[in-house]
């Protein structure tokens, strides 16, 4: 593992109430590495990059982006969220807002960065995610594979150093499926650094410098994509594949 990660996970432990959703988890992320986290429902992988830019906050270990660590008591969120672009399963597009408008919001209102500049930078990304032509539609009017890349546009105008997908494709039609994963591809090919989680393992394949694979609020196995997919070390594994794979 690199010697400086972007970011660096020790002895995470986080409960809800007496359930223990996560238990001393350690993970290190190298700058431009690519992550796939996977697992069973209720594994506790989305809990965990909610934990990575403070949106749980959890009761043991650190959580260390940048060089920015965030203890249990969170004082320094807003630093660590500067940092971190976040695409959701649900899209959480503003519906009163235009494409472009939902854009430019961060960008003017947390880096204060002049309208006509945010709404530049707003259609290079738009452009980058392939929809610069919804620019100035409303979300409610395009489909929700563009919806989920007008996401992806809104996180990347904040120049973030990481991604964190929560199950991108999860809310989408299977055929709007692969339009979003070629957006995700084409920001991994550019050195991005990403945690994805997904359920997509021919992505996984693809694009996944090391899968996470969790279970019961554990990390039951880490590998290299050939590895993790051919020869898993672990039964829960083995049988988590076999049940996805078929």
């Amino acid at each position: 593992m690199a010697a400086d990660p972007i970011i660096r996970i020790e002895k995470l432990n986080k409960w809800f109430g007496a359930f223990h959703v996560l238990r001393d988890i350690d993970l290190s992320v190298a700058r431009r590495e690519r992550i796939v986290i996977c697992g069973p429902s209720g594994s506790g992988k989305s809990t965990l990059i909610r934990c990575i830019n403070a949106l749980e906050e959890f009761q043991e270990g650190t959580v260390t982006v940048d060089g920015i660590e965030l203890g249990p008591n969170l004082k320094r969120v807003d630093e660590v969220r500067r940092e971190i672009g976040m695409v959701f399963q649900s899209f959480n597009l503003f519906p009163h807002l235009t494409v472009l408008e939902n854009c430019t919001l961060a960008p003017i209102w947390v880096r204060n960065m002049p309208q006509k500049e945010a709404e530049a930078a707003a259609m290079r990304y738009l452009e980058r995610v392939r929809i610069p032509e919804q620019a100035h539609k409303y979300p409610g009017q395009i489909s929700g594979g563009q919806q989920q890349r007008v996401a992806i546009a809104r996180a990347l105008t904040m120049n973030p150093k990481v991604m964190l997908f929560d199950e991108p494709t999860s809310a989408l039609d299977p055929e709007m499926v692969k339009e979003v994963l070629d957006t995700i591809v084409d920001l991994a090919n550019d050195g991005m650094t990403m945690l994805v989680v997904t359920h997509e393992m021919g992505f996984a394949r693809e694009v996944a410098d090391r899968v996470v694979f969790m279970d019961m609020g554990q990390v039951i196995e880490v590998n290299a994509p050939d590895e993790f997919f051919s020869h898993p070390r672990h039964e829960r594994t083995k049988l988590f594949l076999s049940q996805i794979l078929r």
